[in-house]
C-alpha cells in the first residue's frame, strides 16, 4: 500500500476468457476501451485480443495515458495526434475521457473503465512479479528515482527493477541517444516507464519504441506519487471526476494552465469533433 493508504485498483478473481478491448475516436485520437484488469494483462504481455495474436511485448510498443489535457494538446498539434494514433494503446486516464470513450463504444462500465497512470503502474508492478517482468524507470530527478525505487521495493517484494535513469532536462545529443538505447537493451527491461511530462514523454515513448523491443509507457506524475513526494487526491474525487481540483490546489503555479485552460479546450475539441 502506497500514498498514505491508496491501494492500486487491481483485478481480483478469475479473468474472463474473452477480454473486451475496443477503440473509440475522441478528439480525433484512438482511445482504448477495456476493463482495468484487461489493461494490466495487456501491458504485462498477456494476449489482449485472442490467443492468435502475439503479446504486446513481442516488439517495441508505445502506450500512452491520455487525459483531457493530452487530447486538448493533440487537437492543436498534428504531430502529437499522429504520435498517439500510431501507439499500441491509448488508455483513458481521467473521468472525462473514460466517460466519453464508454459512450462512444457503448460498452458497460465494467468493460470500459478509467485507467489511471499511477493505478496502472502499481497494478503492473504487483502482477508482473508472477510473470518475470523486468522494469526500467526513465525520467524525473535522481532524488525522485531513488525514493521511487526504495518505495517500490518495499511495497512489492521480489519486483525486478532492471534500471533507473534520470535524463538531462534538454534534448539528448545523437551520441547520448545511442548510449541510452544500449543501456536499456543491456538491462533486459520488458517495460520502460517514462515520466517526463506531457507531451515530452509522448515523443520519447514513440522514439524509443521504434528503436528497442520493449514496451514503453508514458505515465506522467506516477513517479512522484509512488515515491511519496506528492499527495494524491482521495479515491472518491477521482470517481466523481474532480481529482483535478485537488491537483490544482496542490500545485497551482504549475498546473493552472493545464486545468483552467486545458479543460475548456478539451470541451471545445469534443464539440468540434463530434463523431470523430
Amino acid at each position: 500500500m502506497l500514498e498514505g493508504g491508496t491501494e492500486p485498483r487491481t483485478a481480483t478473481g478469475t479473468r474472463r476468457s474473452a477480454p473486451v478491448i475496443r477503440e473509440a475516436s475522441c478528439c480525433g485520437v484512438r482511445i482504448t476501451a477495456c476493463s482495468f484488469e484487461d489493461a494490466v494483462a495487456a501491458v504485462i504481455g498477456i494476449p489482449a485480443k485472442g490467443d492468435d495474436e502475439a503479446p504486446v511485448t513481442d516488439a517495441g510498443s508505445a502506450i500512452h495515458l491520455c487525459n483531457a489535457y493530452t487530447l486538448a494538446l493533440a487537437d492543436r498539434d498534428a504531430r502529437l495526434k499522429s504520435t498517439l494514433n500510431t501507439a499500441r494503446f491509448n488508455f483513458p486516464d481521467g473521468w472525462p475521457v473514460a466517460r466519453l470513450t464508454r459512450q462512444r463504444t457503448r460498452l458497460s462500465e465494467a468493460n470500459s473503465q478509467k485507467i489511471s497512470g499511477p493505478d496502472l503502474f502499481q497494478a503492473v508492478l504487483s502482477a508482473g512479479r508472477d510473470h518475470d517482468v523486468k522494469h526500467y524507470f526513465l525520467g524525473s530527478t535522481p532524488e525522485v528515482l531513488e525514493a521511487l525505487e526504495r518505495s517500490v521495493r518495499k511495497a512489492y517484494p521480489g519486483v525486478q527493477i532492471a534500471g533507473v535513469e534520470s535524463p538531462p532536462f534538454r534534448e539528448l545529443t545523437p551520441d547520448e541517444r545511442a548510449e541510452q538505447r544500449l543501456r536499456i537493451i543491456a538491462s533486459g527491461a520488458d517495460l520502460v516507464w517514462v515520466g517526463l511530462g506531457t507531451p515530452k514523454q509522448d515523443w520519447e515513448v514513440e522514439r524509443l519504441a521504434a528503436e528497442i523491443p520493449a514496451v514503453f509507457l508514458a505515465v506522467g506524475a506516477a513517479f512522484d506519487f509512488l515515491a511519496g513526494l506528492k499527495p494524491r487526491a482521495p479515491r472518491w474525487m477521482g470517481d466523481y471526476g474532480v481529482e483535478w481540483i485537488f491537483r490544482l490546489v496542490s500545485e497551482p503555479k504549475r498546473l493552472w494552465k493545464r486545468y483552467l485552460v486545458g479543460n475548456p479546450q478539451f470541451i471545445l475539441s469534443v464539440l468540434r469533433n463530434r463523431g470523430h
